[in-house]
């Protein structure tokens, strides 16, 4: 139980003191009234004694009273009714709450923290008032008058004929059968005399005379003078006298004369129980109140109204509200009792009291208890004392006791006024008044054996009751305390007497005398114990107090105390408590809370929503609904959808208190703020037939970190190339999608009249939908430089001209049970200035059910959309984004600290041009190596012009838009419907197999070696495009090498024609996705050509080139023609076709190979001289009636775009140092004999057949030919992984890499052909000796000066070359030594001599080069000789 102000010891004899009437006359009272008080409540402040009294007891012993309290009441004749009592506590209850200020226990249970009340004085006090207001019956005498005070006044007529008169209506009171109450203790009633005097009025001679009249007639022991009103009422402001009276009056008390003496209360019992149904919570569902016995179902304040002489009960419902309560009790505080007081008339009204006990009250009960011991023990005809035979008694005649349950139902059992048995009671409750409780508990005793072998069992469980307490009480604690005395008692009165209120004051005090004895766990079984249906306030407060039982224990039980904390709230509730109900449930609360009970969390939480909606505390219970809502609840989702329609119905009522205050914040839908995503700019348009707008960037697109790094890599190229070279400081990649992802340290650039779309991540957490109406964002608007309009714009919708912000609003968005959406909001800012995107505000409802089908069930003014909307309300969510967590310098690592995320936070800056773009025949499939054209369209869809209009693209391969060229080709779609997309020249097939030859320039097309490729210009006409105008380009597209899917990402680049400050360019992004399939594989070669041309000069070179159809059938390809081999270079070109087989149809099937061989020979020198060194010559063999210009757009730009990739690549830089400078010229010297810049270009068309029509595509293979001699395809050979190698764990030595030329490159410097016959027919039998003559050519192929050695001895090792090639010598001198000068031709004259038939390798001479100004660097190199065979026949 919770503490108590005072102890147990203190407690029980003060709730069982003497009782003393009060009879007075008119007069008296009235003078009493003139301090707004009745004589019993005057008394009241000062009725306990302030001295110790003494007694002598039977035995004559000296007694010792401390403390004694008495009790005096004005006399009621009528016994108060149980429904006025029952009003009177339960309005004791209610205006009993925990102080404002309190502060609370904070007591600690393992993981539990509680604050809880330590004290609780509603039940302090209903426990006060309970025992005060028992009415008086016959088996106990504890509260029967003792005494009677008749009150006069000295202003009476005649006050002793008063007297008499006050002291008949007493005896007729006490001894005329009409009037069964009150009860009075024995006959001969002690009457004290009071005369009352009025200083401030009286005569003071006329009052002392009266009293010595009174001391003569009625003894100076029976009677006194009482002085009070020693000021008048008018003098009462002066002086502030201090009030002891207020904290004793109750409103309605039962001791108050006046609300009873016009008739007793009656109970209505009504029969039409319905109508007494109270809407106590004012909520849909309707509450009983207390079940009563008797049929008594009204609210506990209510009485009948006719029986009530305030009329204060008014309404067809008979209940008075809690409201009229209130007022009543705020009228009567303004009330100042006493006021005709002054502390001198206290004292002698303490005075007063102190001679009526120690003169009057205390004598008369001595020579009581005297009495009746004498008579006690006459009628036993025993031994003088009463201890004596006590102790026989006890000794002999036992009754044995019988158990409660074998004794017979004789509580109806009455015994006489005089029976001996009632003696023994009536001088035990006198004992315990007087505290002498060893005599009380011998008495008590004594009368509960007597009683229970006359089986009175309600005279035996009052005997018991009182007994137990006699015990713990007496001095010194001779016996422990018998709980089974007060069990059996309990037992009794509540199952065989059927009388709760006797039963509920034994728990009362048991429970208390177990408290004191730190029984916690016994005194919470006996409080539960009592808890029954008839009572719904005793039970909540019974329950709550055993709950403070289970939280006070040794080891705390923190679950038991909040379970029956909420049992108790319950009871409250019912009881119409519903403060105090509100209390217990908000204590549990702290118990259950944050541990997981979320159906027990959910229920307490429904509770006091309701409850303190009910108290008008909407704040609390709106916050009560909240968490509910907000917490993951298991509830099902029919009990979801009922707190949600409570949460709703609470906050519209707290919406309605207050229309124009802020927003309230809603617990549903959760969103998810940092998932929150931000775009600026239109939605992109879907494609239209055979336009296909850019892809740019929209909400749908996935965020994928590698391509928005890709993205932000195209941008700082093509602004680097803007700037020259260099990133400005201040560049920031432009971003049109903030996300989580991005990097939103920055505020935002907006474009005025372009839409800023926000999405919003809601969740439901519910099992029921949610339905979301006139959804829109909230923002914040500060206008920049706007006349007369300095203050920032805040709204929720815009209403003011001219509008700042447009806002969209979402008339509906439904959310279904536990789903997530999103939803996109726009705002279109009509005005620069600082944005503030600060959350969203929508009315949240619920859905009732579908409309009735023919609509006419929809309610005049009801919402009408798609779904019915049973209620709803309006508030707003804050959309808080938390930024990254800072960890760059020391301190951010060591503590948490987060940097700003401002997506939701746009600058909105003034007009820029705005670009679309649309694809027009753009394809989605294509051969590797395939041409197709395209058209792409430029829109400036603003109201500024654009220019500087630009595509960059990693894959500048992949597309062109036509070099200056490009004019001569088909403008418009519809022209080159049937067109090649190559520029074509009918040619007469006479000159099939020679070379036609152009040139053209690399600058032409935009490439040159400082440039960057991946930048292209796109060329507009006037290089601006004005607003509103759009603008249709031809675009080639080449499909990629290698097969599949490839995603091609162009970046168009714009800017404004007048510069702003803040926004420099603008981009628009398109992603292609091509599906190439596999078309051709080429390979080529290229190697000296042994022959002479025709000026006798060799330097020709030949190329092989193999052509395979890799194609599977699946794309539908028939066959793919070879219709063109072009070169282009800057120093050779293709002459001629040297067809190896007669077949001249260059037609390839599936899986077939094609050979080609050409001749190549160096460009003429002023070709090559005189133009640029940019100039390529471009040379076509044609293999078809149809040339295609291989110089001119498309062919010569994706030729140069494949080129781009090598003239990127950085020239060899030449060292510092002199010394190596030297050598590194001569290996570079060396080095560019084998190297040979030619390029082929193989340009075909395929037939396809598809939808049984027949399609050309056409297309061009690029092989570009570095090193004489080494293989080079069209298409980049995968590379096979490494083996893997076994790990070195020991330094390599540091090995300088020598500068020296490799073996092969030495080969090349010198080139060597002879010249013989193939045969040569020799009569050997003639002459024996056969000599042939043989030319040996050898020219340099390099530009420097080169010292050949040429020896002919023969040096073959090995045998296998003897035995194939025989043996010869050369005749005449065996070593030349030659120089040569760069690119010479020089021819020797040899014999060689055979002396058998036969074939014979003349390549035997052995050539060692070197160059002339290196003499020592370089050691010269064999060259491995081409093996030459002539055939020596005999005739």
């Amino acid at each position: 139980m919770a503490q108590c102000v005072q102890s147990v010891q203190e407690l029980i004899p003060d709730c069982f003191v003497p009782c003393v009437a009060a009879l007075c006359s008119d007069e008296a009272e009235r003078l009493t009234r003139l301090n707004h008080l009745s004589f019993a409540e005057l008394l009241k402040p000062f009725s306990r004694l302030t001295s110790e009294v003494h007694m002598r007891d039977p035995n004559n012993q000296l007694h010792i009273i401390k403390n004694l309290k008495i009790t005096v009441s004005n006399i009621i004749t009528q016994p108060p009714q149980p429904g006025a009592i029952r009003k009177l506590l339960n309005d004791v209850v209610s205006g009993s709450q925990p102080a404002e200020g309190l502060v609370a226990n904070v007591i600690t249970a393992g993981d539990y923290d509680l604050n809880i009340s330590a004290t609780t004085p509603w039940f302090e006090s209903y426990r006060e008032t309970f025992l005060q207001s028992m009415p008086a019956s016959d088996h106990e005498f504890l509260n029967h008058y003792l005494a009677c005070m008749l009150v006069a006044s000295s202003s009476d007529a005649e006050p002793m004929e008063q007297f008499s008169k006050l002291s008949q209506e007493q005896h007729r009171i006490q001894h005329n059968n009409d009037y069964s109450y009150p009860k009075w203790f024995i006959p001969n009633t002690l009457k004290y005399y009071v005369l009352l005097h009025d200083v401030s009025s009286g005569d003071e001679q006329r009052a002392e005379s009266i009293y010595e009249d009174m001391k003569q007639k009625y003894g100076t022991q029976g009677c006194y003078l009482l002085k009070i009103n020693s000021r008048t009422s008018n003098q009462a402001s002066d002086e502030q006298i201090p009030d002891p009276w207020s904290q004793y009056l109750q409103k309605n008390s039962i001791q108050n004369q006046e609300s009873y003496e016009d008739g007793p209360y009656t109970v209505t019992s009504h029969k039409n129980s319905d109508s007494n149904l109270l809407s106590l919570d004012g909520l849909d569902n309707e509450v009983k109140v207390d079940g009563l016995p008797n049929n008594f179902r009204a609210h506990p304040l209510q009485l009948d109204p006719s029986s009530d002489p305030s009329n204060i009960i008014d309404g067809p419902d008979h209940v008075k509200s809690a409201s009229s309560l209130h007022e009543t009790k705020k009228a009567n505080t303004g009330i100042i009792h006493g006021a005709c007081l002054t502390l001198t008339d206290h004292d002698r009204i303490r005075q007063f009291i102190q001679e009526f006990t120690f003169r009057g009250l205390l004598p008369h009960i001595e020579k009581t208890i005297r009495q009746l011991n004498d008579q006690l023990i006459s009628r036993k005809g025993l031994s003088r004392s009463l201890f004596s035979a006590t102790k026989k008694w006890f000794s002999g005649n036992k009754v044995p006791e019988k158990s409660i349950n074998e004794l017979k139902n004789t509580s109806g059992l009455l015994y006489p006024p005089e029976a001996p048995e009632l003696q023994i009671r009536k001088m035990a409750d006198l004992c315990f008044l007087v505290q002498h409780y060893d005599l009380a508990y011998s008495c008590y005793h004594t009368a509960k054996k007597d009683f229970l072998n006359d089986q009175a069992m309600l005279y035996a469980a009052g005997a018991l009751e009182m007994a137990a307490v006699s015990a713990f009480l007496q001095p010194g604690a001779p016996r422990p305390y018998p709980a089974h005395y007060m069990d059996t008692a309990i037992q009794t009165y509540r199952d065989i007497c059927k009388n709760m209120v006797l039963a509920e004051r034994c728990v009362l005090l048991s429970a208390e005398i177990l408290k004191s004895q730190s029984k916690y766990s016994e005194a919470a079984a006996l409080l539960i114990r009592l808890t029954s249906e008839d009572s719904d306030l005793r039970s909540a407060l019974l329950l709550e107090q055993a709950a403070h039982c289970f939280i006070n224990m040794k080891s705390p039980m923190v679950r038991k105390y909040a379970f029956h904390m909420i049992l108790a709230g319950h009871r409250f509730s019912k009881a119409g408590q519903k403060k105090h109900a509100l209390r217990c449930y908000c204590q549990a609360m702290q118990v259950y809370k944050g541990k997981g009970w979320s159906l027990a969390e959910d229920h307490i939480n429904f509770t006091i929503g309701r409850q303190s909606y009910t108290l008008r505390q909407l704040d609390n219970a709106v916050s009560a609904f909240r968490h509910i809502l907000i917490n993951e609840s298991k509830q099902s989702a029919a009990q979801q959808g009922t707190f949600l329609r409570e949460y709703l119905y609470v906050y519209k009522n707290v919406s309605q208190l207050s229309p124009d205050g802020p927003l309230p914040q809603l617990p549903v839908p959760y969103i998810n703020s940092s998932a929150t995503r931000v775009f600026f700019g239109h939605d992109r348009r879907p494609a239209d037939g055979e336009k296909q707008a850019a892809t740019h960037v929209s909400l749908d697109q996935e965020y994928d970190s590698e391509s928005s790094q890709q993205w932000r890599e195209l941008e700082e190229q093509v602004v680097a190339v803007v700037n020259k070279g260099v990133i400005p400081s201040n560049f920031y990649p432009t971003q049109y999608c903030l996300n989580s992802y991005s990097d939103n340290s920055r505020f935002p650039l907006a474009v005025v009249e372009e839409p800023i779309t926000v999405e919003v991540a809601f969740r439901n957490p519910l099992k029921v939908p949610l339905l979301l109406t006139d959804l829109s964002l909230l923002w914040k608007f500060h206008p920049e430089n706007f006349p007369g309009k300095d203050k920032e714009e805040v709204k929720e919708l815009v209403t003011s001209e001219p509008k700042m912000i447009g806002t969209e609003v979402i008339s509906e968005f439904l959310i279904n049970c536990e789903e997530s959406k999103v939803a996109r909001l726009k705002l279109f800012p009509h005005h620069i200035g600082e944005l503030h995107i600060l959350g969203i505000v929508y009315n949240l409802g619920t859905i009732q059910g579908s409309l009735t089908v023919d609509g006419i069930g929809a309610l005049p003014g009801c919402h009408t959309g798609k779904h019915s909307l049973s209620m709803s309300v309006r508030g707003r969510q804050d959309l808080e984004i938390q930024g990254p967590r800072l960890n760059n310098t020391k301190e951010e690592k060591t503590s948490i600290k987060y940097g700003p995320d401002r997506r939701l936070d746009p600058i909105i800056t003034e007009e820029m041009p705005l670009l679309e773009v649309f694809f027009i025949h753009f394809p989605t499939g294509l051969l590797c190596g395939e041409i197709r054209k395209a058209y792409v369209e430029f829109v400036n869809v603003s109201k500024c012009p654009l220019t500087g209009l630009k595509v960059v693209s990693k894959r500048p391969e992949f597309f062109t838009f036509g070099g200056n060229t490009a004019v001569l080709t088909p403008l418009s779609p519809s022209a080159s419907e049937n067109c090649s997309a190559y520029k074509t020249v009918v040619t007469d097939s006479t000159s099939v197999c020679t070379a036609l030859i152009s040139s053209a320039s690399s600058v032409d097309f935009d490439i040159g070696i400082g440039s960057q490729p991946e930048v292209i210009p796109v060329p507009l006409p006037d290089a601006v495009l004005l607003p509103g105008a759009s603008v249709q380009l031809p675009m080639w597209l080449r499909g990629p090498d290698e097969e599949g899917v490839h995603e091609i990402n162009f970046l168009f680049y714009y800017e404004s024609v007048k510069r702003q400050p803040k926004i420099r360019h603008r981009i628009l992004r398109h992603t292609a996705v091509i599906c190439t399939s596999r078309s051709l594989n080429v390979r080529a070669t290229v190697c000296r050509s042994n022959s002479l041309d025709e000026e006798g000069k060799g330097g020709n070179m030949l190329v092989f080139v193999d052509v395979e159809n890799t194609n599977t059938s699946e794309a539908g390809v028939k066959e793919f023609h070879i219709v063109q081999v072009s070169s282009s270079s800057k120093h050779w070109k293709l002459y001629k076709s040297v067809n190896l087989s007669e077949n001249k149809d260059a037609k390839l099937a599936s899986r077939e190979k094609g050979k080609f061989c050409f001749k190549a020979i160096r460009c003429k020198e002023k070709e090559a001289n005189t133009q640029s060194s940019e100039k390529y010559t471009f040379a076509d063999i044609i293999f078809g009636n149809e040339q295609i210009i291989s110089s001119a757009s498309p062919c010569a730009d994706f030729f140069y775009r494949s080129l781009s990739s090598d003239l990127k690549k950085p020239q060899a830089q030449l060292s510092m140092h002199p010394e190596k400078q030297s050598a590194e010229d001569a290996v570079r010297l060396i080095q560019k004999c084998s190297e040979v810049d030619l390029n082929i270009i193989i340009l075909w068309k395929a037939y396809v057949v598809e939808d049984s029509k027949q399609l050309i595509l056409e297309g061009q293979h690029h092989v570009i030919l570095h090193v004489i001699g080494k293989e080079a395809f069209s298409q980049p050979q995968k590379q096979e992984p490494p083996e893997m190698e076994l790990l070195k764990f020991f330094r390599p030595e540091n090995t300088t890499v020598s500068s020296r030329p490799s073996v092969e490159q030495l080969s090349n410097l010198i080139k060597m052909s002879l010249h013989y016959p193939e045969s040569f027919n020799h009569p050997f039998h003639q002459k024996s000796l056969c000599l042939v003559p043989v030319t040996l050519l050898l020219s340099n192929c390099s530009q420097a000066d080169v010292d050949v050695i040429v020896d002919l001895r023969h040096k073959t090792t090995s045998p296998e070359a003897l035995e194939i090639h025989g043996s010869f010598t050369w005749l005449g001198q065996t070593q030349y030594k030659l120089q040569l000068k760069g690119q010479e031709i020089h021819s020797l004259q040899l014999k060689a001599c055979f002396v058998h038939t036969g074939v014979y390798n003349l390549g035997t001479p052995r050539i060692f080069a070197k160059l002339s100004d290196q003499v020592t660097v370089f050691e010269t190199s064999q060259q491995n000789s081409m093996p030459a065979l002539i055939i020596i026949n005999n005739v």
